[in-house]
């Protein structure tokens, strides 16, 4: 179903030459991994210091195969990786991703799609989780659509970010929906 790059890539002395021409070239780096790969990318991220990392899909936090039936046990040891890596200030993080099934949630098994409020009860712990490790200014909401389509709609999964997002002021919901992305990818808005 999903298979963990290659252990050791993120630490492999080919990749980090490879790696190494990003930060020169004003380049950043996004990457999609599992969370028991987290530290690697940690690693990484305190060996090149000047490149921009995106954490991509709050970390992959696993929740199927050997990882099923263990939420509370992997969120912990997830939570702690997150922690630690949000110590690197050249890494930020997409708040997303957990629509597809690799958290374990069986939503797609069900009779109706989960609503927003229900989608928002799921992935509360792992988004604020990545906003009080990061802060707003560090921390982006993310699409992953179309994949995310197999357990829920683009607007279930936009109204579970803004569900999840009210409780933070005018000025954070401003970096966590926008300015975060526009000032990590140098886009220019308005």
């Amino acid at each position: 179903m999903y298979a963990l790059r290659p252990k050791g890539l993120l630490l492999d002395p080919t990749f980090r030459k490879g790696f190494a021409c990003l930060a020169p070239l004003g380049l950043s780096y996004d990457s999609w991994l599992f969370h028991p790969q987290i530290g690697e990318l940690a690693d990484l991220a305190r060996a090149f210091p000047d490149t921009r990392i995106v954490l991509d899909h709050c970390g992959g936090p696993i929740g199927v195969g050997g990882y099923a039936n263990r939420r509370e046990e992997i969120f912990e040891a997830w939570k702690a990786s997150i922690r630690d890596i949000a110590g690197c200030p050249n890494v930020v993080v997409k708040l997303g991703g957990l629509a597809m099934c690799l958290l374990g949630y069986d939503f797609h098994q069900r009779p109706r799609p989960p609503s927003s409020e229900q989608a928002a009860a799921a992935w509360r712990p792992y988004i604020e989780t990545c906003i009080e490790a990061f802060g707003p200014s560090r921390a982006m909401f993310e699409s992953n659509f179309p994949p995310d389509k197999g357990q829920c709609s683009y607007q279930v999964i936009f109204n579970a970010f803004k569900r999840i997002a009210a409780q933070y002021s005018e000025a954070e919901k401003t970096a966590l929906f926008s300015q975060t992305a526009a000032d990590v990818y140098r886009l220019k808005l308005g």
